[in-house]
């Protein structure tokens, strides 16, 4: 059942107002591929915009919060706790982790995948001018706990 549409079929913000708050975590990630240089450029901390992890990181954390401004039937939630992680995955990667986490009636999936996503094209957009072919791939729900539909992990 599509929860965001009514018995008539249009669109609509589900109805979470008796539902009681549960404790609720999301972890999600995204993959961007890039050439090898570039990844060293960003480790060794050579970029003249400075700390390329350090600014995508804030602008995962700025997504989570605005997601509801950014996909239209997301509930505006208050999150308690946002961790945005980016690590160098091989020898031309680098691996994004957001983890939300609230006390709610609703869940943060939403929010998990904006962040990686928005550290990701953050990523991407301090690093164009040297490497434009870089590959934003997999982004995808890792994990989520709480709730009435229960715990999922990735397989």
């Amino acid at each position: 059942m599509l929860t965001h549409l009514d018995a008539q079929g249009r669109a609509t913000m589900v109805d979470v107002t008796d539902k009681p708050p549960t404790t609720r975590e999301a972890v999600a990630e995204a993959r961007v591929r890039m050439l090898p240089a570039t990844l060293q450029m960003i480790v060794a901390g050579g970029h003249p915009k400075g700390d390329v992890f350090a600014v995508a990181r804030i602008a995962g954390i700025q997504a989570a919060k605005k997601t509801s401004d950014l996909i239209p039937l997301c509930h505006p939630l208050m999150l308690t706790s946002v961790k945005v992680e980016l690590e160098p995955c091989g020898e031309d990667g680098v691996r994004i982790q957001a983890r939300c986490k609230l006390a709610g009636q609703t869940g943060v999936e939403m929010e998990a995948l904006t962040a990686a996503s928005v550290a990701a094209l953050t990523l991407y957009d301090m690093c164009k001018a040297v490497d434009r072919g870089m590959l934003i791939e997999s982004v995808r729900l890792l994990q989520k706990s709480g709730g009435a539909s229960g715990d999922f992990r990735a397989p």
